[in-house]
């Protein structure tokens, strides 16, 4: 299924620019719209005891970003909006960020600050845990302007791992190499559904190879970046917030590791 309408997030962070410039090659791809939400955290002005809106810091950086989502959109054309989410608050700017975020066939954020800045840490979380949309997630670090050649899907038989899978099929190349890594607790028997699965790939023109993980306490996640490496990987489709499979992995605690770790490209879906 080809995208038709893409968000990405727009701040003031040094790395904007290369989830933007990752963001208008999709779009440009499938020829889809992108809609660029710029938004961040800001306090109102305050001219004594009277608070206004926006502030003059505020005005400054949204006029910055909306010059640099023309000039980086600059191919797409009339297929390329900058929208203001004109809120200042932690909570306002997430609530915004979702509600646009559900209105589109993929969103694109960037990996959280270690830092609190103008973005709010917590923002990835809450739009992958409440938007109903696949989140692709750019790191901090590494440049990628294109994906999806050598994707690697973390497999689990569970809901939130399918949804990934298919969710990706839209950002993956075709005739792509990809890697299904499975984790299973050892000794654990083989899961007959690994063929089928490989056949529904080829279907879609993906070629993929299965390889199992033992699973061992908390490093599975660990373990599916070095995976990931291995694989010279592009693009990884995880199921976000669910454990089915990961007996020794809390719901959650594996999606927030990965979106503090993470080396590519990530693409959740919950």
């Amino acid at each position: 299924m080809n995208l038709r309408d893409v968000l990405v997030h727009l701040d003031s962070s040094p790395r904007c620019r290369s989830r933007l410039d990752l963001a208008v090659s999709i779009a440009a791809t499938d020829g889809a719209r992108l809609v660029g939400l710029f938004a961040e955290v800001a306090p109102p002005q305050q001219v004594g005891v009277v608070a206004s809106w926006p502030s003059a810091d505020y005005a400054a950086a949204a006029a910055a970003s909306r010059e640099l989502f023309a000039e980086a959109t600059s191919v797409l054309g009339a297929a390329a909006v900058w929208i203001d989410a004109n809120r200042g608050s932690e909570m306002e700017v997430t609530g915004r960020v979702v509600d646009f975020s559900r209105l589109s066939d993929l969103v694109i954020l960037g990996q959280p600050p270690e830092e609190r800045g103008r973005t709010p840490t917590d923002l990835p979380e809450n739009v992958i845990l409440s938007c109903g949309r696949p989140v692709l997630m750019v790191p901090h670090s590494g440049t990628w302007t294109t994906i999806g050649e050598r994707p690697l899907f973390a497999w689990t038989n569970g809901r939130a791992a399918a949804r990934a899978l298919s969710d990706s099929l839209a950002l993956v190349r075709a005739d792509a190499d990809a890697l299904i890594v499975e984790g299973a607790p050892r000794g654990a028997p083989p899961d007959e559904m690994i063929a089928p699965l490989v056949a529904h790939l080829a279907t879609h023109g993906v070629r993929a190879l299965h390889r199992v993980v033992v699973i061992e306490e908390v490093r599975l996640m660990d373990t599916l970046l070095n995976q990931a490496a291995d694989h010279s990987a592009d693009l990884m489709a995880v199921g976000a917030f669910e454990h089915a499979g990961f007996p020794y992995v809390g719901r959650g605690s594996g999606t927030r590791w990965l979106l503090r770790h993470m080396t590519v490209p990530i693409l959740f879906s919950h």
